[in-house]
């Protein structure tokens, strides 16, 4: 018998009171954090218990593998981590972790530095709400809630009774009509969670759950079911009203929290598990806190933390790209999340990397949700060892989304092009210069005329807004293979332009058109516009005088995608649109 295997022991009521301790020194209040929630699910995830290293882990079936809660309690968490890891080496799986909270979350990154990566698990997360919050509904946010209330007391024929032993058998009555009543909807995970509520019914006692009951004309027509989790914060379980009556769910949530949380300032109403319609409705009693959750995933790809790898991560975007420390750390500080830029770790530090930038891409008609990857690259003394592609592969794998990217060089084409990226977004960059456009004018009179004959106030541009940008962008470039960059990735590219002493401007006309240029060198760079050839040929010899330039490059770079699914790539656009690139 293996060391997992004499650890874990399937959850009995014999285990209450040393998890209680357990989950009492730590003081958590997420809605996993109790005895009674992980009994009642145990049948469904066939949920295990341990004592390691003097903290309580909880061990669950999750997509056909193990799952193990962060280690709780006052003992060693970090050896305890170091077991479960030497556990999952031995049967040759990853350890996965959930859920981690905020604390976990940087001790587990701390501890073992590149050896997790660590996501949120926004359809986990737990609304907390204010009990007074509830019990009152006061404001004009709330507005509604009260009404709804209102019409169920109209007939005031109602009354709220606590859940016992005597009414419990009209509840469990009260949950098959409920069922019959969504019938059209159900479906397995709602079969699951009546299973899991009629196990709480029958050990309510044993326990320790507390419930309410909502009658209309003698009828139960709602109740609720919940436990204190910490020190300060009740849990609601269950909550179940007939969806067809006006204000019995507002009306058996505004009374749980009046009677039977008293004492409590904050009550917990567990996650929406990604249900939109749940979501909206937890959203709507506006919680006081969104607690957010963890998961953590064993692995040699993890994301970079903004804050303990940034200096790791400019120093290697100094070596490989030599920018300058102020675009790097601007970089950084506006354009790096938690969870966008996956890296390799030697020693605990970033020595490989990636961004992974979320954009749209316009596909068959509709956009679909894809990733620009940016800023590709490898300490040289790590080169050779393949970490660049590794990465890719795993954002491959990881995000299974459309990755679309613009090569510096042609060599790195052909690289790309061995990890399934294929051509997308033809070149269209162009250089114009003074001499041409003087030619042009069949003037004699050299490079700088066509600046001479310009009107003497010039042609009009005027400021213009990153919202503003998105909407002519869309509005011109909308086609089949569109890279479509949201507001805040257009705001951030307007103030790196003017960071670079560049200005993006609208001119006006009978069509507003966008224009994005700044000085690089001796040269006037255009990394957008929407204005046609002609137009801008117009425009160039006033932006040559104000630059102080007599060349301009204009145009989008050679630009590759890679799509998931489509081994063939039949379904890339050749005529596709990227060019804001962020270079």
């Amino acid at each position: 018998m293996g060391t997992e295997e004499l650890l874990f022991h399937e959850i009995t009521l014999d285990d209450k009171d040393w998890m209680d301790r357990k989950f009492a020194e730590d003081d958590r209040n997420a809605c996993e954090y109790t005895f009674a929630n992980n009994f009642i699910w145990r049948k469904i995830y066939q949920v295990e218990v341990a004592e390691v290293c003097g903290c309580l882990i909880i061990r669950f079936l999750e997509n056909d593998g193990y799952c193990y809660s962060y280690p709780v309690g006052a003992g060693d968490k970090r050896e305890a981590v170091r077991i479960l890891l030497d556990i999952s080496g031995a049967a040759r799986r990853a350890l996965h972790l959930s859920p981690l909270s905020e604390k976990d979350k940087a001790q587990l990154a701390e501890w073992f530095p590149g050896q997790f990566l660590i996501e949120s698990a926004r359809d986990d997360f737990d609304y907390i709400y204010a009990r007074e919050k509830l019990v009152t509904l006061a404001g004009k946010k709330l507005h509604g809630k009260r009404n709804h209330i209102a019409r169920f007391k109209d007939d005031n024929d109602w009354s709220y009774e606590p859940m016992t032993a005597d009414n419990l058998e009209e509840c469990r009555t009260m949950t098959y009509s409920w069922m019959r009543m969504r019938a059209e909807k159900w479906n397995e995970e709602m079969e699951e969670e009546v299973m899991v509520l009629h196990e709480a019914f029958d050990h309510m006692q044993a326990l320790g759950l507390i419930g309410g009951v909502l009658r209309k004309a003698g009828e139960i027509v709602a109740f609720s079911m919940g436990e204190p989790i910490n020190s300060e914060t009740f849990v609601v379980h269950f909550e179940k009203a007939y969806p067809d009556l006006q204000g019995a769910y507002p009306m058996i949530n505004q009374q749980f929290a009046e009677h039977a949380c008293v004492g409590y300032a904050y009550i917990n109403r567990e996650e929406d598990t990604g249900d939109p319609g749940l979501r909206r409705a937890k959203l709507s009693y506006y919680p006081e806190i969104l607690l957010a959750k963890y998961t953590a995933q064993q692995s040699d790809v993890v994301y970079a933390d903004p804050v303990r790898d940034a200096e790791a991560v400019k120093h290697l975007w100094e070596v490989c790209f030599g920018d300058e420390e102020e675009d790097i750390r601007y970089f950084l500080k506006h354009r790096m999340t938690d969870e966008n830029m996956l890296v390799i770790c030697e020693g605990g530090r970033p020595v490989s990397m990636a961004s992974f930038l979320t954009v749209e891409y316009l596909q068959k008609g509709e956009y679909q949700d894809a990733r620009y990857v940016y800023a590709v690259a490898t300490l040289p003394e790590y080169r050779g060892r393949g970490y660049a592609a590794r990465i890719l592969s795993f954002a491959q794998e990881k995000f299974k989304e459309p990755l679309i990217l613009a090569p510096a060089e042609e060599s790195l084409i052909r690289y790309y092009e061995k990890l399934g990226f294929r051509r997308a977004f033809e070149e269209t960059r162009r250089t114009v210069t003074a001499q041409e456009l003087s030619e042009e004018s069949g003037s004699p009179e050299g490079a700088d005329v066509a600046a001479q004959e310009l009107p003497e106030e010039g042609l009009n541009m005027e400021p213009v807004t990153a919202a503003e940008y998105v909407s002519l962008r869309d509005q011109r470039y909308m086609r089949e293979g569109y890279v479509r960059w949201d507001e805040n990735a257009v705001r951030y590219a307007m103030e790196v332009n003017e960071m670079a002493g560049g200005k993006t401007v609208v001119v006006p006309g009978e069509q507003n058109e966008i224009l994005m240029y700044r000085k690089d060198g001796d040269v006037l760079s255009v990394p957008e516009t929407t204005l046609g050839d002609a137009a801008l040929r117009e425009l160039l010899p006033q932006l040559f005088e104000e630059t102080g330039t007599s060349r301009a490059v204009c145009g989008q770079t050679a630009g590759m995608i890679w799509l998931p699914g489509q081994g063939d790539h039949a379904a890339v656009s050749p005529d596709g649109y990227l060019a804001l690139t962020l270079e």
